[in-house]
């Protein structure tokens, strides 16, 4: 079977981005979307030159293992060693089992693939088509985003900070796609905000996206936030809180938030 550089190069960059992206929207990871295509197109490089250094056996599977685990850390964001274990995990398990099935299904169908090499390539590029209907999920997730309309069932909540608290009614709103350092941000009016920080404290801002523009807004971090629904209450520890330059108003919860 002959082999050709570039088509080599693009099915290992697709195959790869596909397994890292699965693999962070799994573990729920920050990571931007070039950051992981930056990940996926070191990893079909290496793919394509790792059989130059004719390794085999031993050797040749820990240079593999390290590669995997080295394009993992530049896919992610990762807060500590467990987050960054968690993503490479599953993305050993997604290139595990993705694999298993691709040659079980090569040979029960008699297509030719090269392996063994560094990199699986068929004479079915099946990464390729993988790579495209990702892409498709990818946007069609970010459209019934767009057009899903906001959830406002009502709750109450109370926010802790500095042995002070406030108790604020609010709503979970999925169109909240603020985060800082990789946290959800919820927003609060500065009338409420002002109960339990000092104005003079809040140096750190981010910036929001609204239908006037774009503008930056005072953020800081609360102990806890307790959010009542019924008779469940539900509580949240270092809570990123924005505060709205409106002097009245609900909370904006983040839609992530209880998943922090």
């Amino acid at each position: 079977m002959q082999v050709y550089v570039e088509l080599a190069l693009l099915e290992n960059f697709c195959m790869d981005f596909t397994l890292l992206y699965c693999a962070k929207l799994v573990c729920k990871n920050r990571a931007s979307f070039w950051r992981v295509a930056f990940a996926a197109a070191i990893g079909a490089c290496f793919a394509v030159v790792f059989p130059l250094f004719k390794l085999k056996g031993v050797w040749a599977v820990t240079v593999k293992l390290i590669s995997g685990a080295a394009i993992c850390a530049l896919a992610g964001k990762f807060k500590g060693f467990k987050a960054y274990f968690k993503l490479t995990g599953v993305f050993c398990a997604f290139t595990f089992v993705l694999g298993g099935a691709m040659i079980a299904i090569f040979s029960l169908a008699g297509l030719e693939y090269t392996g063994g090499t560094g990199y699986t390539l068929s004479s079915v590029p099946i990464g390729i088509p993988l790579f495209g209907a990702l892409i498709l999920i990818i946007c069609a997730r970010k459209i019934a985003k767009k057009l899903k309309k906001a959830d406002k069932t009502t709750v109450n909540c109370r926010i802790f900070s500095g042995g002070k608290s406030v108790e604020i009614s609010g709503f979970f709103d999925s169109g909240n796609s603020v985060y800082s350092s990789g946290r959800p941000v919820s927003v609060i009016p500065l009338t409420a905000a002002l109960k339990i920080v000092d104005e003079s404290l809040l140096n750190e801002e981010v910036k929001i996206h609204t239908v006037a523009g774009s503008k930056k807004i005072k953020i800081f971090t609360a102990d806890k936030i307790e959010i009542y629904s019924g008779e469940k209450t539900e509580t949240v520890k270092d809570v990123k809180i924005g505060i709205s330059p409106r002097p009245v108003g609900g909370a904006v919860l983040h839609p992530d938030l209880l998943e922090e």
